[in-house]
Formats: C-alpha cells, sequence, structure tokens
C-alpha cells in the first residue's frame, strides 16, 4: 500500500478532516492534502514521525521501500543524490507499468536495483574531485 493511501485511510478511519491531521501535525491543509493524493512526500523524514505519532502507529509502517531508498539516498548523498534516486524510481516505474510482474518479483527487481545504485554511488565517489566530497 502507497504512503498517500495509508494516510487516507487512517484519517477516514478516525473520521477526522485533513485540516484536522494538518493542524495536529503542524503543517498546511494544502501540505497534508499532498501527501493523501500522492503529489509530494514529507521532505523531513521528523515529519513522518509526527504523522505516526498522531495516527498512533509504528513510523515504519508510513514507510514503502521507495520512501526507505529516498530516505537513504538524501542522508547519504543530500538532496541531488535525492533527486537522482527520485528520478531512477520513475523510470523503474515506467518500465513496469506496461508488464506483469507479481508483488515478489517487482520487489526483489526493485532491491537489485537499488542495490546498483549505490555501487554506482560508491564507485562514482573515488572519482569524484575531493573538492566537490562531502
Amino acid at each position: 500500500m502507497k504512503f498517500c493511501d495509508k494516510l487516507l485511510q487512517l484519517r477516514r478511519a478516525r473520521k477526522l478532516t485533513q485540516k484536522d491531521v494538518a493542524a495536529a501535525c503542524g503543517i498546511t491543509r494544502q501540505t497534508y492534502s499532498g501527501y493523501e493524493s500522492g503529489e509530494r512526500y514529507p521532505k523531513k523524514k521528523e515529519m513522518y514521525q509526527v504523522l505516526a505519532d498522531f495516527f498512533e502507529v509504528d513510523v515504519t509502517y508510513l514507510y514503502t521501500d521507495k520512501e526507505m531508498f529516498l530516505d537513504a539516498a538524501h542522508e547519504q548523498y543530500g538532496s541531488r543524490g535525492m533527486a537522482q534516486a527520485q528520478e531512477l524510481v520513475s523510470q523503474l516505474a515506467g518500465m513496469f507499468a506496461g508488464g506483469e510482474l507479481s508483488d515478489q518479483d517487482r520487489e526483489a527487481v526493485m532491491r537489485s536495483l537499488e542495490r546498483a545504485y549505490w555501487l554506482a554511488k560508491e564507485d562514482n565517489q573515488k572519482y569524484t574531485p575531493k573538492k566537490y566530497r562531502k
């Protein structure tokens, strides 16, 4: 289940409005609406924790493999690395859109590509001039 679907399900189960949840979490209704529609994701990892605390669920419930991957890319390589990872995920989604793969196979392919991404990032780190390294 996607992050946006989980938020929608949790909010409806508690019979709350988007405005109620947004106010309790300290964000605007438009921002929360973007989370629920799948148009955006929290920029900061702490927002996942705030939402999890509000809905009284474990923060790992809100994460999907995609969010965990993007978050790890952001922590390790900053905004630029996260943008590259996001582009990779988007391209993969397009590749799988027309085909039929079981969820298990799709996850296996995603894990393999993540592993390849991290290995490529490590190799690129070797050839990056010192002045551009973090």
